[in-house]
């Protein structure tokens, strides 16, 4: 229930303290997992004290249990250990402190960590964050490569040295974290995510050795899982050894079997590439090469031919041509014209035959009137009617005597 309090009528801190306490004495015992963090079993103390926290939120909660609770379970848990907690809240009012009063601890079994990863990996693919088409392809050349790894470790040791030697001018953006225990989750978390700010970083690899199932939870956890899932940079996962498979593996754009694989898969190797250059320009060479020879052969064979020893024999062949057209056609044209002139001096022998200038060679002549009317019968004329006589060399007048019937 809310309280009626103001500035004027607070409450004070004992009995706001005993109000919550009243509050949480109301909640019945709960289930709880967490990682253990720190324990104390002092010698002869009959209460354990330890720290139950929750790796993927950074949330820590105290808890107490009689000695005889802890020590059915001693000799299989520690800390880092997971476990399962049967416990009531308690409200500690002089501090103001909650923790929790266990009456029965579990060991959470291999079994049960994997049937839980099992799960969580089917949830999460479900999603669609362990899909092909989310995986973006590495850089052929990073500039500066992100590294989340164990200070000083042989993982962080193996991908510097390896990258290095494939290539010796690659830089490297290093993040030293804890890789497995309580802490390992928030500080690889914190470390990918500042990376993954930095536009100089082209790809990050988190990189770890081998270990136990135990030791490779962090790697597992769903926190971690969709930091990289958001990321905008390509995460490359190397973490143990080949068998290890941690979900991280399914959400980063690339696996390696171990950090040397990564170093390898991330980095191209400089001898590797040099060689591939010189393989591609002596197949340029090779290629280009021959070109010039079919081209020099074509031109070879193209100067072999005739016409191009004696270009001027295809002109004097047309010119052998020209002139028998030409004699061709002006023998065509002269039998033409012969023919045109046999006829016509055949059509002017019969044109001067029968022109009235050959009957009057033959000693004819043409009676005319004074205005040119052709006479052709004698009743056309009187007596003394002058007419003009027309004969092969002239004319002359002549005038009718008379007229003579028949």
């Amino acid at each position: 229930m809310a309280l009626n309090t103001s500035a004027e009528a607070p409450l004070p801190v004992g009995e706001v303290s005993r109000l919550i306490g009243g509050w949480i004495d109301r909640l019945g015992a709960v289930w709880v997992e967490g990682q253990i963090t720190q324990l104390s079993r002092r010698p002869g103390a009959g209460v354990v004290f330890l720290t139950l926290r929750d790796p993927s939120h950074d949330i820590s909660v105290g808890v107490t249990c009689y000695r005889q609770v802890f020590d059915a379970i001693s000799d299989v848990v520690s800390e880092g250990a997971r476990v399962i907690v049967h416990a009531k809240p308690e409200w500690y009012a002089p501090r103001g402190q909650l923790s929790l009063r266990a009456t029965e601890i579990k060991p959470v079994g291999i079994g049960e960590l994997l049937a839980r990863l099992e799960q969580l990996k089917k949830s999460l693919a479900s999603e669609g964050l362990f899909a092909l088409d989310r995986k973006r392809p590495l850089p052929f050349l990073p500039q500066r490569i992100g590294l989340v790894t164990g200070r000083a470790s042989a993982a962080e040791r193996d991908v510097l040295e390896n990258a290095r030697r494939r290539w010796p001018a690659v830089r490297f953006e290093v993040r030293n974290v804890a890789v497995q225990g309580v802490h390992a989750v928030a500080q690889v978390v914190q470390a990918v995510k500042e990376l993954d700010e930095l536009t100089d970083v082209d790809v990050i690899i988190v990189a770890r050795g081998g270990g136990s199932v135990e030791d490779l939870l962090p790697f597992s956890d769903e926190q971690l899982v969709r930091t990289v899932a958001a990321c905008r940079t390509p995460v490359v996962s190397a973490i143990g050894h080949e068998p290890d498979s941690p979900l991280l593996d399914l959400v980063a754009d690339l696996r390696a079997s171990t950090p040397t694989d990564a170093a390898k898969k991330v980095v191209p190797d400089v001898g590797e590439e040099l060689d591939r250059v010189q393989q591609l320009r002596d197949r340029a060479l090779r290629t280009v090469q021959g070109l010039i020879d079919r081209e020099e052969r074509g031109l070879a064979h193209a100067l072999a031919r005739p016409v191009m020893e004696r270009p001027q024999r295809m002109v004097e062949e047309r010119e052998d041509e020209v002139h028998a057209l030409l004699a061709r056609s002006r023998r065509t044209l002269g039998h033409l014209l012969d023919r045109a002139d046999s006829e016509l001096s055949h059509t002017r022998a019969r044109v001067v035959a029968l022109s009235p200038a050959a009957t009057l060679e033959r000693g004819y002549a043409v009676l005319q009137t004074v205005d040119g009317a052709v006479v052709r019968s004698a009743g056309d004329v009187g007596p003394e009617q002058e007419l003009r006589a027309r004969v092969a060399e002239g004319e002359f007048m002549v005038r009718v005597a008379d007229t003579a019937t028949e």
